[in-house]
């Protein structure tokens, strides 16, 4: 299926870990897992949820305010707790938490009436289910498994996980039904194979449902884009892609990891994300009141304020120069006829651009349409010279990062040669 066009031109999307996990500041579902805490104290943790303050218009407000076109909501992790009114039974907010109520219906609306698309976050994997741990993994899997994972060697069920499948297609089918969502977000897959998954039937069944529906890198081979997580990625993945980040060193909510990052650290992989062709997905945990901590609140109302000023650099463009031809980010528009080159810091006499075989029309600094003088030093037969732009004033520079804006005549032509030998 070809990528949905709404995707590529995306660049910003929210990624929110909301579920009980909040209650004590836990780690979603690893906590248990790995031991942090016991899976009794984990789950004691339905007790606490309450979404008392769970205003998913607020959320939409913001995510639109601070130029996002997506956000992802999990509806299920690897704890099970699913945030919907399901039919096909293990533990839900409705029934075994004091929120008493769907949570999945608000935020699809809230998002729809601001035009933003919506993206669920189900987990294959479901670490509570008394069916889940009756399958091994036949080979090598990144995380070690254990009992909530895993059957004892020669204790596999084939029975039981048939009847775990079956439960996780009802309620894939039910997201699919109820909600369409534009994105579907899968997570868990390391702990099976695509065969015992059967993620081709679990394609079939969700494009059946809603053709439109995008499917991320963790449905293997049946995804439509690539999801690195938290780190950029040192060269773009093949076609579509995101980066999924958080904005301290948590998904979720946790009261002790103060290890936020800067509006300026945002702000560069962002704009190192979106040069390279990719989108950046960026976490945020609510409280389990529902309310967004407002550390994360400034960090993205401040990524959301540079994109405002930069907004032609970000929307309807591509990726930007390769490596080596300017020493930063750049992103190119859809008709190829004008450059913007990021600068991280303030340059000191001028802006370099190697390898442009394009005159320049003119050069401005994106925000203040300050324009910079050019000129071109050497170059010979099909060699080009370095193309250099002026340094912007003080006044002209921007706090987190500076965009020249560069027209070209013609459509961007690069030399990428190795010179005359």
């Amino acid at each position: 299926m070809p990528m949905q066009p709404w995707f590529p031109d995306a660049k910003l999307g929210i990624f929110i870990h909301y579920g009980i996990y909040a209650v004590g500041g836990a780690a979603e579902s690893w906590s248990f897992y790995t031991g942090e805490m016991t899976h009794e104290q984990y789950m004691k943790q339905l007790d606490g949820f309450t979404a008392s303050h769970y205003d998913p218009d607020a959320w939409a407000e913001l995510f639109a305010r601070v130029g996002a076109r997506y956000a992802v909501l999990t509806a299920r992790h690897h704890d099970g707790v699913a945030l919907w009114d399901t039919d096909h039974r293990n533990l839900d907010v409705v029934r075994d938490t004091p929120a008493g109520r769907d949570l999945i219906t608000g935020f699809v609306d809230a998002l729809r009436a601001r035009d933003l698309k919506v993206g669920l976050y189900y987990s294959h994997s479901d670490w509570n289910h008394p069916d889940y741990a009756s399958q091994r993994h036949p080979g090598p899997i990144i995380v070690p498994p254990n009992e909530y994972s895993h059957a004892e060697p020669g204790k596999e069920d084939p029975a039981a996980w048939a009847r775990y499948l079956a439960y996780r297609d009802g309620q894939v089918g039910e997201l699919v039904e109820r909600f369409r969502p534009d994105v579907l977000w899968f997570d868990g897959e390391w702990e099976r194979t695509e065969e015992q998954w059967r993620m081709g039937e679990l394609a079939e069944l969700i494009l059946s449902g809603n053709p439109d529906t995008i499917l991320n890198g963790r449905m293997l081979s049946y995804g439509d884009y690539a999801t690195p997580e938290q780190g950029t990625p040192l060269r773009a993945p093949d076609g579509p892609w995101e980066l999924c980040l958080t904005i301290n060193d948590s998904w979720s909510f946790r009261p002790q990891d103060r290890d936020f990052k800067s509006v300026r650290q945002l702000v560069r992989y962002f704009t190192e994300t979106i040069g390279m062709g990719g989108n950046l997905l960026l976490g945020a945990g609510p409280r389990e009141d529902g309310t967004i901590p407002e550390e994360q609140i400034e960090r993205l109302e401040g990524l959301g304020a540079w994109i405002a000023r930069h907004s032609d650099a970000v929307y309807g463009t591509v990726a930007g120069l390769p490596a080596g031809h300017h020493y930063g980010p750049s992103t190119l528009s859809a008709d190829r006829r004008t450059l913007y080159l990021v600068c991280f810091d303030a340059p000191r006499d001028s802006v370099s651009i190697r390898g442009l075989r394009n005159p320049v029309r003119r050069a401005t600094v994106l925000g203040t349409g300050a324009e910079l003088g050019h000129h071109v030093t050497g170059g010979l037969d099909t060699v080009p010279g370095v193309t250099w732009i002026d340094a912007p004033t003080a006044a002209d520079l921007d706090e987190q990062a500076t965009v020249i804006a560069v027209e070209l005549e013609g459509e961007l032509d690069l030399y990428t040669g190795a010179g005359r030998l």
